[in-house]
């Protein structure tokens, strides 16, 4: 009885994979989209220096034409008065942007009390460029030009878009156009 008892191969195999991630979020076609956060830093930036400078220079200047001796402590003022209440437009003004694009076109919508709305018909679309700075690739952005045809508002720019949505839009706005333009 013994001698039936063949040693048993135990065949084993441990596969250790890892967890399946949860896919990507799919935007919705036709959904506004917002742009992403890590771009509201740099809009904010953006506009607090362009308002500093502004507000710097007007507060001297003024002061200088008033003759006050505090210029320098006054445009000191308006530089911190006009770095926080730019940088605070630039960070509202980013994130109140949203785009989307459809069959027909691409839009975008900027702003909360004053709303501005732009739609761009693919059949108007020119050309395409993809510009990506230093920071702009450091942080994973891009700004997205749609050139059309016209003269007026001939441009739609759209900064601080991810680098993945700027590629996605102008490779499907490029396809929409050569496919509008075969079927001419």
């Amino acid at each position: 009885m013994l001698g039936s008892l063949q040693p048993h191969r135990w065949n084993l195999r441990l596969s250790i994979q890892p967890p399946e991630l949860p896919p990507a979020p799919v935007a919705a076609e036709g959904h506004w989209q917002p742009l992403p956060s890590r771009g509201a830093l740099f809009a904010a930036i953006g506009a607090g220096l362009t308002m500093a400078i502004t507000l710097a220079l007007a507060a001297g200047a003024l002061t200088l034409v008033l003759r006050s001796p505090h210029w320098p402590l006054i445009a000191a003022a308006g530089a911190v008065i006009g770095l926080l209440w730019g940088g605070w437009f630039g960070w509202r003004r980013q994130r109140l942007t949203f785009w989307r694009l459809d069959a027909q076109a691409l839009g975008v919508r900027r702003g909360h009390l004053w709303q501005s709305e732009s739609r761009v018909p693919v059949s108007r679309v020119q050309h395409l460029d993809l510009r990506r700075g230093p920071l702009e690739r450091a942080a994973g952005l891009a700004t997205l030009t749609v050139h059309t045809a016209g003269t007026r508002l001939n441009t739609v720019a759209i900064a601080g878009l991810d680098h993945a949505d700027a590629e996605r839009l102008r490779d499907r706005l490029a396809r929409q156009l050569d496919h509008d333009d075969d079927a001419l």
